[in-house]
């Protein structure tokens, strides 16, 4: 009806909570602070970083990408009966009209204890392009590889 709605987290990595760094709850609230609504037409993406601060006083930095996909509309929209003339003209007056595309927020987020804007960008971007693109890639080994990397040991060989 109104268009608007409550997020939902489609997926996640990792699947359980670290016992260090537990999944913060309520993050599809953060996500849109506007509250999820449809709108009739394609916003562009958008990019913002927050520091959220946990009981223990530890900041986290929250990268959200969020991005607009059409939705079909729930319900078809009727002509509006007038109550006047034949049984016939009201059957044909009640024909649905197809209703007005509708688009609706999808958000990527990135919670880390590093402060590092550009690089969740860069990397919240990636995964959108995989994402829209409709690549034949697994988004598990994407974020696999952007979250793994080899540190050499001192003095060791490179």
């Amino acid at each position: 009806g109104s268009g608007d709605g409550q997020g939902q987290i489609l997926q996640r990595f990792p699947e359980k909570d670290w016992e260090d760094n537990p999944f913060p709850q309520g993050i599809e609230l953060f996500c849109q602070p506007s509250g999820w609504q449809l709108f009739p037409e394609r916003n562009p993406p958008t990019f913002f970083v927050a520091v959220l601060t946990d009981i223990n006083s530890e900041r986290h930095y929250c990268a959200c990408f969020t991005f607009w996909e059409a939705v079909e509309s729930p319900q078809p929209q009727s002509h509006a009966r007038n109550g006047e003339g034949e049984e016939e003209e009201e059957e044909e007056a009640a024909a649905p009209v197809q209703p007005a595309q509708l688009f609706a927020p999808k958000s990527l987020v990135l919670v880390s204890r590093l402060d590092h804007a550009e690089v969740f960008r860069n990397s919240l971007g990636l995964i959108y392009t995989i994402y829209v693109d409709g690549l034949s890639v697994s988004l598990e080994n994407v974020i696999g590889n952007l979250l793994t990397c080899t540190i050499p040991i001192t003095g060791g060989a490179q």
